[in-house]
C-alpha cells in the first residue's frame, strides 16, 4: 500500500478498538488523533466526518466478519455443514469479542432508535448476514439435511436468539458457561429440525476456539 493508504488503514485499526471499547458514539477525531499522535486535520484529511469515519469503521468490521466468517463457510458443502460452519465462524468469533463486544449487537443498541446513515449502514450489514444464514438454511432443506417443511426464518431468528443470550450472558452476568450452553442449544436446535437422511452426518463443533 502507499503511505497515504497504510495511514488510513492504521487509523481504521485504531477507530476499529476504540469503538469496540467506547461504542460508535464514542469516537472521536480528536480521541483518534491522540492515540496516534497525529494532528486532527492530519485525521481529517482520510475521513471528511466523524460520520465518514463511523461509516467506514462499520464497513471494515463488515469486512473482517466476512473474510473470518463467511468467506471460510463457503469451503464446506452446501446445506447443513455449511450452515453449520457460518454459525460455528460466527459464535467462535464472538467468544473472541467478549472483552470488546460485537459491533453488530452493540451497534443496534446505541442506534435502534436512531435514524441516519449510519444505522443504515449498521442494518444493511446485519440484514446482509441474516439473509445468507435464510439462503444456508434454505440449501439444507434442499439438499435434504432438514426436515422438508422446516420454517428456515424461525430456525434462523432462533439461531440469532442464541448469540444474544451469549452476548448478554457472556458480558453483563460474567455466565462463564454461556458458550456451553450456546453449543447445546445448537445441536438440540438442529436436531429438532433435521431429516432422517442427514442422520448422518457429522455434527460439527460449534465452538472452536473458546475464550
Amino acid at each position: 500500500m502507499r503511505k497515504g493508504e497504510q495511514t488510513r488503514a492504521a487509523i481504521l485499526d485504531t477507530a476499529l478498538d476504540l469503538a469496540s471499547r467506547d461504542g460508535l458514539e464514542g469516537l472521536t477525531i480528536g480521541l483518534i488523533a491522540d492515540r496516534m499522535q497525529m494532528s486532527k486535520s492530519g485525521v481529517f484529511a482520510h475521513f471528511g466526518s466523524r460520520e465518514d469515519l463511523q461509516i467506514a469503521v462499520i464497513q471494515e468490521y463488515h469486512r473482517r466478519f466476512e473474510d473470518e466468517v463467511f468467506l471460510p463457510s463457503l469451503l464446506e458443502d452446501r446445506g447443513l455443514p455449511r450452515l453449520s460452519a457460518m454459525y460455528s465462524g460466527w459464535v467462535t468469533r464472538h467468544t473472541r469479542e467478549i472483552d470488546s463486544g460485537c459491533m453488530y449487537i452493540s451497534g443496534a443498541v446505541e442506534y435502534d432508535d436512531r435514524p441516519g446513515p449510519i444505522r443504515d449502514e449498521l442494518l444493511s450489514m446485519v440484514t446482509a448476514w441474516q439473509k445468507a444464514l435464510l439462503r444456508a438454511a434454505r440449501q439444507a432443506v434442499g439438499e435434504g439435511h432438514l426436515l422438508a417443511d422446516t420454517d428456515c426464518e424461525q430456525l434462523v431468528f432462533e439461531m440469532r436468539a442464541m448469540v444474544l443470550a451469549l452476548h448478554h450472558d457472556a458480558r453483563f452476568i460474567g455466565d462463564r458457561h454461556a458458550v456451553e450452553r450456546i453449543e447445546r442449544g445448537y445441536r438440540r436446535l438442529i436436531d429438532s429440525y433435521r431429516a432422517a437422511s442427514a442422520s448422518t452426518l457429522p455434527r460439527l463443533k460449534l465452538v472452536q476456539v473458546v475464550r
